[in-house]
């Protein structure tokens, strides 16, 4: 899981910015929105433009370079923060992950471009390189004893040329090595807008309605959108151009996709990667969705997330809906508001107690939790 994240000088972040998952309390309800003392499932609320959406992108950024997988949701024109003169924006992430600790920092002057990485597993300096002094990466990795140091290439990670041309010895920080790699290998990030655009997790893209039918999935389809209370009934025509979902009226069959609504297209991409997420074989470790109820009635919200809290796993999304703040669904240390100042949970942001009657939609609305 991801237990800390910090950035600085990337898009919006000019200071160190820290997403701290492991300052919880100890609420006895909705146990399952957090694990172990990290937080599980998290949502994240804040006034447009302080940073949501850069912080899900600023989280995926190690996706781009020690990963095949799909690398952005749009170009990064403007990825350093623009207020100041500086050389490169700086992640640190710290994982938990198999039992021990993983921590990962970088510094990269474009989307690109690794300046240095610093790579440290259970506390021990697994590998590392700082490609402003020398191009000979310190690797003490057992197995890898071989294995060349000079990485002169500022677009190879040291952690994917190990991941790549290493066969690892068994012991336990490999193991802690491995597992982190298969969490970032499982790292999804997607908005909930008409289009299947996303970041990490697979390769490539399918389309959302090619993939429903080349996988026979109409008629679960269909319950999903009837137990979502968007009543209808749905077949596959085939056309010229090929097979297409519609809208079965009886005597007539229109395409869905024309006529269906945002908020029902939107509810389709949640759909499309949702049988991605359920069940205990799922291979998606991080989920963030970025406004995820942007265009579903209120109800609808509350529908998702309680589908999101029922998977294995770590979940952030972001919204501006406050109907889903209350204590039916998370908890006050689950919630989060983010500003121009930090980011904290709301059990963090008062010294008032909060308990599970408390209403904190109402009480957050009459600006009890500080910045909001």
């Amino acid at each position: 899981m991801l237990k800390r994240f910090e950035v600085k000088n990337f898009k919006n972040f000019g200071e160190n910015f820290v997403f701290d998952l492991s300052k919880t309390n100890a609420y006895e309800f909705n146990k399952n929105c957090v694990i172990e003392g990290l937080v599980n499932k998290a949502i994240i609320y804040g006034y447009n433009g302080v940073g949501k959406s850069n912080l899900g992108f600023a989280i995926f950024d190690l996706i781009s370079h020690i990963t095949d997988r799909q690398k952005g949701v749009r170009s990064y024109n403007n990825y350093l923060f623009a207020g100041a003169q500086c050389e490169m924006a700086i992640f640190r992430y710290t994982f938990a992950v198999a039992g021990g600790e993983v921590y990962y920092e970088y510094g990269k002057s474009d989307l690109e471009t690794i300046v240095y990485e610093k790579l440290l597993v259970n506390g021990g300096d697994f590998a590392s390189i700082d490609r402003r002094d020398s191009s000979i990466a310190n690797i003490n990795v057992l197995g890898a004893e071989t294995l060349k140091r000079d990485v002169g290439d500022s677009m190879i990670s040291i952690v994917q040329y190990i991941k790549n041309n290493v066969v690892l010895d068994e012991n336990f920080d490999n193991q802690c090595f491995s597992s982190f790699l298969s969490f970032v290998d499982g790292m999804l990030f997607f908005r909930s807008l008409d289009s299947n655009h996303y970041i990490g997790f697979e390769q490539g893209s399918s389309g959302i309605q090619s993939d429903i039918i080349a996988n026979g999935g109409i008629d679960d389809f269909e319950r999903f959108l009837n137990d979502s209370g968007i009543n209808c009934k749905l077949a596959v025509v085939s056309g010229e151009d090929g097979s297409y979902i519609a809208l079965d009226f009886g005597g007539k069959k229109i395409r869905f996709f024309d006529v269906a609504s945002q908020g029902t297209k939107s509810l389709a991409l949640f759909y499309y990667w949702y049988k991605r997420l359920k069940g205990g074989d799922s291979k998606v470790r991080f989920l963030f969705v970025d406004e995820f109820d942007a265009f579903y009635h209120y109800s609808l919200s509350i529908k998702v997330i309680e589908l999101l809290t029922e998977i294995k796993a770590q979940v952030i999304v972001t919204t501006h809906n406050t109907s889903v703040m209350t204590n039916d669904l998370l908890r006050p240390d689950c919630y989060f508001f983010i500003s121009g100042k930090g980011i904290e949970s709301l059990s963090n942001s008062t010294p008032k107690e909060l308990r599970e009657a408390h209403n904190i939609e109402k009480m957050y609305r009459a600006g009890a939790f500080g910045g909001q």
